[in-house]
């Protein structure tokens, strides 16, 4: 029972190294400062945004390193990677020291890679630890990577609320003590141990006291950040968000004792061993089972959908979990409907956080930008949180995970066609939880869907494949924001304001477009969500209708 308290502090420290090193998404708290102090053009910052998205894209090197380096070093590359790409940011923007732009662009590539690092390292710590709950490990943790700028602003605001630079250097300074202090635990990491009946039932339950916990964090930052204007009342809500982040401490010891309590129990029998060695060995040598689709099951589809029947038809996956080499992959047209619905939908929504910053200034709204980042966070956290639904609902709702995903995708284009029709205060703060919550859903359950769909082997190269859509999406949405701003900062004449060399844009204009073309490029992720989900269901079905259902994550 040691090793079963072991595997939940590791758990809890996975969750403080997600909570602080969503960094990338405090980057609309400092951008209009570090725009102002570079002189530069909105282009010109957008790229800086972009560059920390590039990180993405360099994701398969930490899986290499951890190849032929311990875990715990290749923490300590993610945290030292973060100190220098935004400490020396910092330096520039207090204008302690002068960098020309293209090596900040090349410091913020840096701090991209340290997030990507620090996912990679905690992806594969929960697949070790949980190999029969990966989904609701990952499920939980990659939420409170969604909490990230909400726990960054109630920092900022406790030191000095009125300073930008104090989030360079939280995001420089904090990944690296929390690294270290998740380092013990990550040291004692517990052999892989079988798992009774009564112990798998047991993690459920934690997973459910833990998601409870989760909640309430949530909750306790949406609800009171608002109030940390002032640094004394901020210093007090930091506590208490640290208390809520300390809290499922508890649950190893409680783990523990339950272990002492029941000592006489806690031999396993030899059908829980089989059971065990049953699950984990199907987990990793053998698909999930499915029966071949039956067409008659969907001829109901192909009489209102004939036009799009071979779409659906074609290449079909008939089982689940069969593993797909990246050659492979590149094959599947249900990969290329996967990439286009994250690439239109959960990419668009990381834009739209980068340009909070401008597209608050814009609209006159700059004094919310605080509680507009806030809220942007604490939706993603509660998205990423309800990624775990499938899992906690698959006894009651056998719904196809593609399916949850393609309706997670339908809030974004909501939001940006709410934001097309009213520049109104109520407006900004609707569309931009209804992206938060819609982007945090599509990151967190992208990583079941991949193992799901192409193999748990081939999950870590796969969904660094998947990814790359980030940069890429970074580039094209930025740029075009960017363009589209910078062209109506130039075209105004009482409202074009110059601060130094940076151009700022006033008005609704500025990212009308921007919400047009956003809006109608997250319906064809919609759309294309909508087909996977057709082309994935009978798979799922099968799935449903093996009996060995407990192994599924």
């Amino acid at each position: 029972m040691e090793g079963q308290s072991r595997k939940w502090m590791i758990l809890v420290a996975v969750t403080w190294i997600q909570a602080f090193t969503g960094t990338n998404f405090d980057f609309s708290s400092y951008s209009s400062s570090l725009k102002l102090v570079l002189g530069i053009s909105q282009v010109q910052l957008s790229y800086l945004s972009v560059a920390s998205d590039m990180g993405k894209a360099f994701g398969w090197c930490s899986g290499v390193s951890l190849l032929y380096f311990p875990l715990w070093i290749v923490l300590f590359i993610a945290a030292f990677m973060g100190l220098l790409g935004y400490g020396l940011q910092w330096l520039v923007i207090k204008q302690i020291i002068s960098l020309p732009y293209i090596l900040v662009f090349l410091l913020s590539l840096m701090a991209g890679c340290s997030i990507c690092w620090f996912n990679t390292i905690c992806y594969v710590l929960c697949l070790r630890n949980f190999p029969t709950n990966k989904a609701l490990a990952l499920s939980l943790t990659i939420s409170f990577n969604g909490v990230s700028a909400a726990l960054y602003t109630l920092l900022a605001n406790a030191i000095s609320p009125n300073e930008d630079s104090i989030y360079l250097l939280s995001n420089a300074l904090i990944p690296v003590l929390v690294s270290g202090l998740a380092l013990l635990p990550i040291l004692r990491q517990p052999s892989l141990q079988a798992l009774s009946t009564d112990t798998t039932r047991l993690d459920y339950s934690i997973f459910l006291i833990l998601n409870i916990l989760a909640i309430i964090t949530g909750l306790y930052l949406l609800l009171f950040n608002s109030l940390s204007t002032v640094a004394s009342t901020a210093r007090i809500l930091l506590g208490g968000a640290i208390v809520l982040l300390v809290l499922p401490l508890l649950l190893p010891g409680i783990v523990s004792a339950r272990g002492w309590s029941r000592h006489s129990f806690s031999w396993i029998n030899n059908d829980d061993l089989d059971l065990f060695k049953g699950l984990t060995e199907g987990d990793e040598a053998a698909p999930m089972s499915s029966n071949s689709y039956n067409p008659t099951e969907r001829e109901g589809f192909c009489g209102i959908f004939s036009c799009c029947g071979q779409l659906v038809e074609k290449d079909r996956l008939t089982v689940l979990g069969e593993e797909h080499p990246a050659r492979l992959l590149a094959r599947r047209l249900d990969f290329w409907l996967y990439y286009v619905s994250y690439f239109c939908g959960g990419t668009i929504g990381l834009v739209y956080s980068n340009n909070l910053g401008q597209i608050a200034q814009s609209l006159g709204y700059d004094s919310q930008l605080t509680s507009l980042v806030t809220l942007y966070s604490s939706c993603s956290f509660f998205g990423r949180l309800l990624s775990a639904a499938p899992d906690f609902l698959q006894e009651k709702v056998g719904f196809a995970r593609t399916g949850w995903f393609a309706a997670a995708l339908l809030p974004t284009p909501v939001a940006l066609f709410l934001l097309v029709l009213s520049s109104s205060d109520a407006a900004l703060h609707t569309g931009t939880a209804l992206i938060g919550l819609s982007s945090g859903f599509l990151f967190s359950s992208a990583v079941s869907i991949t193992s799901e769909l192409f193999g748990a082997k081939s999950a870590g190269v796969n969904h660094n494949i998947l990814i790359t859509n980030i940069p890429i999406g970074s580039l094209l949405y930025g740029l075009l924001a960017a363009t589209i701003y910078d062209a109506n900062a130039g075209s105004t004449s009482l409202l074009e304001t110059f601060l130094g060399e940076a151009m700022v844009c006033m008005g609704r204009e500025c990212y009308l477009k921007t919400f047009i073309i956003w809006g109608c490029i997250s319906l064809m992720g919609l759309v294309s969500s909508f087909v996977l989900f057709l082309r994935t269901r009978p798979a799922y079905d099968g799935f449903k209708r093996n009996p060995n259902r407990i192994g599924f994550c």
